[in-house]
C-alpha cells in the first residue's frame, strides 16, 4: 500500500515538460484559420460592395437595404442619390434622397416595369 502512496506522490510532484513552442504553433494555426475562414471573405464582400456603389450611374435601377426598388436620377458628389420610386404613365413618381451606402445591389433594366 505505502508503494502506491509514492507512486502517487512522485506522478503528482513530476514536472512534465512538453514543447514549448506547442502554445505557439497552435495560436498560429487558430490565427491562420480566423484569417481564412472571417477576415478574407470579408473583404471581399466590401471590395464587391465598394465597386458596386462607385459604378452607380443614372438611369440604374437598384434596391436599398429597405427594400425600396427605383430608378436613379442623380448621383451627387457627396455620397448621396436621388431616385424615382414610380414612374407609372410617364407621370412624375416620388423622388427621394438616398445614401449611397444604403443601395444593396443593382437591378437589371426593366425590373420596375416588370413590378
Amino acid at each position: 500500500m505505502n508503494v502506491l502512496v509514492n507512486a502517487a506522490w512522485a506522478s503528482v510532484n513530476s514536472n512534465s515538460q512538453g514543447n514549448p513552442y506547442s502554445l505557439v504553433i497552435m495560436l498560429a494555426v487558430f490565427a491562420g484559420i480566423f484569417y481564412f475562414m472571417i477576415f478574407r471573405p470579408q473583404q471581399k464582400r466590401n471590395k464587391i460592395h465598394k465597386e458596386l456603389l462607385n459604378s452607380i450611374s443614372k438611369g440604374d435601377e437598384i434596391l436599398t437595404n429597405g427594400g425600396l426598388v427605383g430608378r436613379v436620377v442623380k448621383v451627387t458628389e457627396t455620397g448621396y442619390i436621388f431616385i424615382i420610386l414610380n414612374e407609372k404613365n410617364n407621370a412624375n413618381g416620388n423622388e427621394i434622397l438616398v445614401k449611397r451606402d444604403c443601395v444593396t445591389a443593382i437591378l437589371p433594366k426593366g425590373t420596375m416595369k416588370a413590378l
